[in-house]
């Protein structure tokens, strides 16, 4: 482990973590977290050896130039810390990675040194995979756990998956044997548009997470950004006649099925996000600073597994290695 600056004093922080790779597809996950880190100016404090847990012939480091000067980024995990102000101030430890190549116990042990230092009191870690899912529906996810008292609090699914894994199931794991509250979002990414960036996938985590710890968190570009994504799928969609009705054939089976999302619970749950939003705009309706409440600026699963979590079966995967991202664990 490598230090970078004093690890800060931290108010009732949460960690959390999103990973590139098995568990990101879309890229969803890691771009939620890197859009909290840039919201709110996360400032790093600490970066793991990559020494210790990274390939370089898998994940290759890169050169660039700094000023003249040539530098290497070497692949790895950064952990840093945003405030976020509204509704009350609060630290999030966020940690940013590529999922590793080995040494995965000696990995969460060195991330949950690092929860019992900065008195983390929840472990929030986000993933997406590939679903059975139309890109015209809101966007699924699931919360699971495997503290079954944590399911009832939070009103979560208990995780029963069995089956390969990725290193968001190993750390949830580890820290269930830890004895540190944790808790995994995965947001369902249609199959047949699996390639990155998914801006409505990223936004779906990051509305569940909002929801989950009772944050403000400004949506920035993403609203907008997930309009065009949908609108660029329904285009390619209309060109084809049998992606088109394939589409088709997934919404009538998730209008079916999921009738549940046009309660009145899930209609006052978007009422109550909307007003939340509303009161975190300035009087003009602009967006205000990061974690501010002002306007003073312009401006992959089994089958099982998806049953299990309540997301939409898996249907395939783009996976380097043959195996789907619809393994991951939830």
């Amino acid at each position: 482990m490598i230090e970078l600056e004093d690890v800060p004093e931290l108010i009732d922080p949460v960690m959390v973590c999103a990973f590139e790779g098995w568990n990101d597809a879309g890229d969803a996950a890691s771009t939620a977290v890197s859009h909290l880190d840039d919201t709110w100016g996360g400032k790093v404090f600490a970066a793991l050896d990559a020494e210790d847990y990274y390939d370089f012939q898998v994940n290759r480091p890169t050169v660039w130039l700094d000023g003249g000067v040539r530098r290497i980024t070497w692949p790895t995990t950064r952990l840093s810390v945003v405030r976020v102000t509204e509704p009350k101030p609060r630290d999030l430890v966020i940690v940013r990675g590529i999922e590793p190549s080995m040494r995965w116990r000696s990995f969460c042990n060195e991330l949950l040194g690092f929860a019992h230092e900065l008195g983390v009191e929840l472990v929030v870690i986000l993933g997406a995979l590939l679903g059975d899912t139309p890109h015209t529906r809101p966007v699924p996810v699931s919360g699971v756990t495997s503290d079954a008292a944590l399911a009832r609090t939070l009103d979560l699914e208990e995780s029963r998956y069995e089956g390969p894994t990725g290193i968001v199931g190993v750390l949830q794991e580890a820290c269930a044997h830890a004895g540190v509250p944790a808790v995994t979002l995965w947001a369902a990414v249609p199959h047949y548009v699996a390639q990155p960036p998914n801006p409505k996938a990223t936004l779906a985590l990051l509305n569940k997470l909002e929801d989950l710890l009772d944050l403000r968190i400004p949506p920035g570009d993403l609203t907008e950004d997930s309009r065009a994504w949908q609108l660029g799928v329904d285009q390619l969609a209309a060109e084809d006649s049998e992606v088109a009705e394939y589409v088709q054939q997934l919404e009538e089976a998730q209008d079916t099925a999921e009738l549940p999302e046009a309660s009145g619970d899930a209609i006052a749950r978007e009422f109550e996000r909307y007003l939340r939003r509303r009161d975190n705009l300035g009087p003009t309706g602009e967006k205000p600073y990061a974690g501010h409440a002002t306007a003073e600026r312009p401006e992959p699963a089994r089958e099982d597994e998806a049953k299990d979590a309540g997301a939409p079966e898996d249907a395939g995967s783009d996976d380097t290695e043959g195996d789907s991202p619809a393994d991951e664990e939830k």
